[in-house]
């Protein structure tokens, strides 16, 4: 049987449009199925993102709450402008831009962590011979150090203690001329000492002890004098210097209780006392670093009373 082209036009129509409608549900049916599965993805960069803000608050608050004790100053190879600077921008000439001019030192420097102690022997470089002559180097670095001393009316700070067993103690001291100190040391140390000008007291909170020195029988009476010629003053055993310090070991010789040293370490520098050590007459050292230094905060005068018959902790 022959069919009319019309005909055969008619049904290839029906049979692209029949194909269409299944391309078209099939395309629909794809469309729905990716729509269900995006809501059931939906959710996901929502919890994503809630785990990483999470961990960004969680790190967040872990570098908020580092002491400054374990943080390490990291140079940077592109400093953020000082204070005082001006800052130019994208749109300004780039010749106009300078360098950072350098800026002049604070007048007194925080320090986040205690220094570490330098554990020297005062009995090294001690001449034999009790006719100790020093030339002109040594004796301008002995001036240096006197002059540096005789200056101070107060001093202020903080302390390392390292003891001649290798234990180490920290605390605040207060010194205020002539010849009152006061060391208070931190938790658990129940130790506090404190010289009025005439005694030194040791005291112990822990076991209501208090033991009492004369001052002038101390080492101590040399960081206190209000004035103090080291070379004509006191007895001089050696002068050294390096690139680091000034080294000045001071040498007394007691009938009674045998020989005791005394080694200040000053700044070769700043010319500032940076620690000290002393020996006593056992050979026992006990070596003192101070950092944190103030020159122009007064202590209350009340922190250096004695009281003899309480030994608590000294008012302040």
């Amino acid at each position: 049987m022959q069919i009319s082209r019309r005909e055969s036009r008619n049904r290839h129509s029906a049979t692209v449009a029949a194909e269409r409608r299944r391309a078209g549900s099939a395309a629909s049916a794809q469309d729905n199925a990716l729509t269900n599965d995006s809501k059931d993805l939906a959710p996901r960069p929502a919890i994503f993102t809630g785990l990483r803000g999470t961990i960004a608050a969680g790190v967040g608050l872990l570098l908020a709450f580092v002491p400054q004790a374990m943080a390490e100053p990291t140079p940077m190879p592109k400093p953020s402008p000082r204070a005082g600077e001006r800052q130019f921008s994208a749109a300004e000439p780039a010749r106009q831009v300078r360098q950072p001019q350098p800026q002049p030192a604070a007048p007194m420097t925080r320090q986040a962590a205690p220094p570490e102690p330098i554990i020297p022997d005062p009995r090294r470089n001690v001449p034999a011979s009790i006719f100790t002559t020093f030339d002109a180097k040594q004796k301008a670095d002995a001036a240096k150090a006197s002059a540096y001393l005789s200056s101070l009316s107060t001093l202020v700070g903080n302390f390392v203690q390292v003891g001649p067993d290798g234990s180490k103690l920290t605390g605040d001291f207060y010194i205020m001329k002539p010849g009152k100190v006061r060391f208070e040391y931190d938790n658990p140390s129940p130790i506090s000492m404190i010289a009025d000008g005439q005694s030194l007291v040791v005291r112990d909170r822990k076991l209501a002890t208090q033991d009492v020195y004369p001052l002038s029988q101390t080492p101590l009476r040399y960081l206190l004098s209000d004035k103090i010629d080291l070379l004509r003053d006191t007895n001089v055993v050696a002068i050294t210097s390096d690139d680091l310090y000034i080294s000045i070991i001071i040498e007394e010789k007691n009938a009674v209780i045998g020989t005791s040293r005394l080694m200040l370490m000053l700044g070769t520098k700043d010319g500032q006392l940076k620690q000290w050590t002393v020996t006593d007459p056992q050979g026992y050292d006990t070596t003192v670093a101070i950092y944190n230094l103030d020159t122009t905060r007064r202590p209350d005068p009340s922190m250096f009373k004695i009281d003899y018959t309480d030994y608590s902790t000294p008012p302040g």
